[in-house]
């Protein structure tokens, strides 16, 4: 079946890439429209932003499953398998039905590529298939990631009843430009008429824009800080353990599986998320053992993920500064590494300085290195930036990846020589979510 499944995405692959977009509706409004509208037999939560949207997007899940809802989840891009994009019941649909899902739409795509302009994109053939295999199992609930920005993503022909936005910065700059305020203008249009928005911390300008969304639509507000918030933080082993005002009350004992500041408040964030859904609020909560458990229950791969000991290798798909200033954050703030060396391979249109600017106050060392991707930054182009933000003596350049994993842990081991426990010592993985999930791979993990 992985030959099949191999198959599928050759033939995907002679479609637009996700990295390239024109921006209209029309190509997927048309498919749902002969598919009869599948996206809209089941209710939606629909989450946006820059960072924190797939975490967030396996909190609700995770949360939604366990007070008792069939749940079908749609996340982008994939760490390892295509098929961990489309999940059902917590886990990535079988090959054999993803497989199914496309034999049965490539007709119905056939159709929509003859009406004239471009043809159907892979991501809007991959969201096409999402809404279907939903309505067939079928869902009870989709929770459904954004791709990239908003208003004109394929994901926004769906009318959620929920819509999450998570903290806005700056990325993909060659599609959204860098002005934040019309990056969030874009990203708010998932916000619809009649919905809860439920928003992360943001810039005040931000916000300001987030809100006069949710005037000229009647939506719902419920904001971070205001509403719910995390009330309180603590470090704990394998993660930390939250006390979470909610829409509707106080949720205390709750362990994450997950590191770091930024992960409280996704965590506090789907919380919301999940109470607004069931209409939770104004002193009316959600079961807080069911709360409890979903959140300990949680998977969340390639998120500060730990996938060897001794010394400790993590991986994190940091591939923005927000995301590494976040990382960089979280590996200070919970661990006491007195040596720790980063594994950076980066995509050639992000920003790697403001990536390893971020890197440079926690990384003793720095190992440059590129993924398989064709997009991949060239590693003597980010060789350059590294040394110019890190400096010589701290960088060192391997084009392979695994031969730069092995370089990092040989480096992390040497703590040992000046008489330092190796608990003491650490590597990081990170960069961008291919980098990310090709380590993954080379440490025997399974995509989840």
């Amino acid at each position: 079946m992985l030959e099949a499944l191999r198959a599928v995405e050759a033939e995907l692959n002679q479609r637009w890439p996700e990295t390239k977009i024109e921006p209209s509706l029309e190509r997927i409004a048309a498919l749902v429209d002969i598919l009869g509208e599948p996206q809209r037999t089941y209710p939606v939560l629909h989450v946006a932003g820059t960072n924190g949207k797939s975490s967030t997007s396996r909190m609700i899940d995770s949360l939604l499953t366990r007070i008792g809802l069939r749940v079908g989840r749609y996340t982008s891009p994939h760490l390892q398998l295509v098929t961990e994009r489309i999940a059902l019941d917590g886990s990535p649909i079988a090959p054999a039905a993803y497989v199914d899902a496309y034999t049965d739409l490539r007709p119905y795509v056939s159709i929509v590529d003859e009406l004239g302009g471009p043809a159907m994109s892979k991501f809007e053939v991959l969201t096409g298939m999402a809404f279907a295999a939903f309505a067939d199992a079928p869902v009870e609930a989709a929770v459904i990631e954004v791709g990239l920005g908003g208003s004109w993503d394929a994901t926004n022909v769906a009318d959620a009843k929920v819509a999450v936005v998570c903290p806005i910065d700056v990325d993909h700059v060659e599609y959204l430009g860098d002005d934040v305020t019309a990056i969030a203008k874009e990203k708010a249009g998932i916000v619809k008429p009649g919905s809860v928005a439920v928003l992360a911390e943001q810039r005040p300008e931000v916000a300001a824009v987030l809100l006069e969304r949710c005037a000229e639509v009647d939506a719902t507000v419920a904001r971070q800080g205001l509403e719910f918030g995390v009330l309180e933080r603590k470090v704990a082993v394998g993660g930390q353990m939250l006390k979470l005002q909610g829409l509707g009350g106080v949720y205390d004992e709750i362990f994450l599986p997950l590191h770091g500041a930024h992960q409280a408040g996704n965590a506090v964030l789907a919380l919301a998320a999940v109470e607004a859904f069931f209409g939770a609020g104004a002193g009316r909560q959600l079961d807080v053992e069911a709360i409890r458990e979903g959140f300990a229950g949680l998977v969340v791969p390639g998120r500060l993920e730990r996938v060897r000991q001794a010394p400790s290798v993590f991986v994190d798909a940091a591939h923005n500064p927000h995301g590494a200033r976040a990382l960089a954050a979280a590996l200070d703030e919970e661990f006491d590494f007195r040596k720790l060396v980063a594994v950076v391979g980066v995509m050639a249109d992000k920003d790697a300085r403001g990536i390893l600017e971020a890197l440079d106050s926690v990384a003793s060392e720095v190992v440059v290195t590129r993924n398989s991707s064709p997009r991949a930054m060239d590693v003597d182009e980010l060789a350059t930036i590294a040394r110019e933000v890190i400096g010589d003596d701290r960088v060192l350049v391997e084009p392979r990846l695994d031969d730069a994993i092995e370089t990092a842990v040989r480096l992390a081991e040497e703590i040992v020589d000046s008489g330092e426990p190796m608990s003491g010592a650490g590597v990081v993985v990170t960069g961008s979510v291919v980098t990310v999930g090709e380590a993954r791979a080379l440490f025997g993990k399974e995509p989840a």
